[in-house]
């Protein structure tokens, strides 16, 4: 009997994973369509380049300002409710972004609404995934974080594809309809959950000061917003960069763009994931300098995916900038939870994401608003530096503060 429950608990949470890897696939395809018709969508309504990196920067901010709230509900409330509510707003606002004319439309439907959505899922959904996989902890959320290679690649293709065959707004409405049926399937499939916080409420203002009197945790939030800003940047504008130097079609820019990057993440996620969990039982500090070193050797490739002169030197610096960046993925919230208690991880997610993507909101706006003067290609190239200062603040944990926050979570356990 026994067997058979450990059998079938091992089952489900095989399967919740399957399906949170979907939900995520939809979060990240979501946010990457309107980067793929952004051209169409200029033509169509005469916005300019500015305006364009201001609805890409609504989004990012939106979801910054919201993921802390987010996180705090997520150790307080059922996990499985949150993310099916959370995937049905982001997948509605989606679907009825394709109605939009006017700026104003956008930055509500397509900044607000879908970036507000969005927020709500991550904390809840790694937290979750946390729980449930202890014992392959960086696997599980790297497996889960190959959802957004795969989201953005496929919607680079399909998107490009929709919008040329029927228009950009039908690219929206594919999109948003799939995920509307998705969140329904995952409260019928998922368990309810008991809150993290089921016995002892910390408040939001203790949950604050018990995450960010760590100066690990600074640190390590302070890497992810460098990542994020070169991430966010690299997204909104890297199928225009490629349609523009190289005479590209949308749909071949588009799929381009994201198909060599993401595929190069996808293999350094799973590597970064398998190396991680196994350097981190020698000492639970190697899991940061996995991710620095990744950044480390991620930020020249950064600088030629702009500088390269020819097609192929552009798709080999995209696929090596994406192993590299997919090692770094593979540890964001693993590493963050060697430091953090553990009824307060959803919060500690929360506020991360907060702080980086806030931060790394500011990419696509800098860039649309430089496109005229610096250059897109120039603009690119130069997010290497985000990178080697972001590698600069985890090797500065590893060897100053590391240890003695960790320490402070083991006597909490005992």
């Amino acid at each position: 009997m026994d067997q058979e429950v450990s059998g079938s608990r091992k089952s489900y949470k095989w399967e919740m994973l399957a399906w949170l890897w979907l939900a995520f696939f939809l979060n990240q395809a979501d946010r990457q369509v309107f980067s793929v018709v952004l051209p169409l969508i200029k033509i169509d309504l005469k916005l300019t380049d500015g305006e364009l990196g201001l609805i890409a920067s609504a989004l990012v901010w939106t979801y910054g300002v919201l993921v802390p709230f987010a996180g705090f509900i997520g150790d307080r409330l059922s996990r499985r409710n949150i993310i099916g509510t959370s995937l049905l707003v982001w997948s509605a606002a989606t679907l009825t972004t394709g109605l939009c004319h006017t700026l104003i439309q956008f930055i509500f439907l397509r900044g607000i609404a879908t970036g507000g959505g969005e927020a709500f899922y991550a904390p809840a959904a790694n937290a979750l995934i946390s729980e449930e996989h202890k014992n392959k902890r960086s696997l599980a959320l790297a497996l889960h974080q190959t959802a957004v290679y795969f989201g953005i690649i496929l919607s680079g293709l399909i998107a490009g594809y929709v919008a040329e065959l029927y228009g950009w707004r039908h690219a929206f409405y594919l999109f948003g309809g799939f995920g509307v049926l998705i969140a329904l399937i995952i409260f019928l499939r998922l368990k309810k959950d008991l809150p993290a916080q089921v016995t002892e409420k910390v408040d939001v203002i203790t949950t604050a000061k018990l995450i960010f009197k760590k100066p690990t945790v600074i640190l390590l939030t302070f890497s992810f917003a460098c990542m994020v800003f070169v991430n966010v940047g690299y997204l909104t504008w890297m199928p225009s960069l490629l349609a523009e130097k190289f005479n590209l079609s949308l749909a071949a820019a588009g799929f381009s763009s994201m198909f060599y990057h993401h595929i190069g993440a996808f293999i350094g996620v799973i590597l970064g994931g398998s190396l991680s969990d196994r350097f981190s039982r020698i000492n639970p500090a190697n899991r940061l300098v996995v991710q620095g070193v990744s950044l480390l050797l991620g930020a020249p490739f950064i600088y030629w995916i702009g500088s390269g002169e020819t097609v192929t030197i552009t798709y080999v610096a995209l696929f090596m900038f994406g192993i590299f960046r997919g090692a770094y993925d593979s540890s964001i919230f693993a590493s963050l939870y060697e430091v953090v208690k553990p009824e307060i991880k959803s919060s500690a997610s929360g506020l991360m994401l907060m702080c980086a993507f806030l931060i790394g909101a500011f990419s696509p706006v800098l860039l649309g608003y430089l496109k005229p003067t610096l250059g897109i290609e120039a603009g690119v190239s130069y997010l290497w530096i985000s990178y080697f200062i972001g590698a600069l603040s985890l090797f500065t944990a590893v060897l100053f503060f590391f240890k003695k926050d960790r320490e402070k979570i083991e006597e909490i356990k005992r």
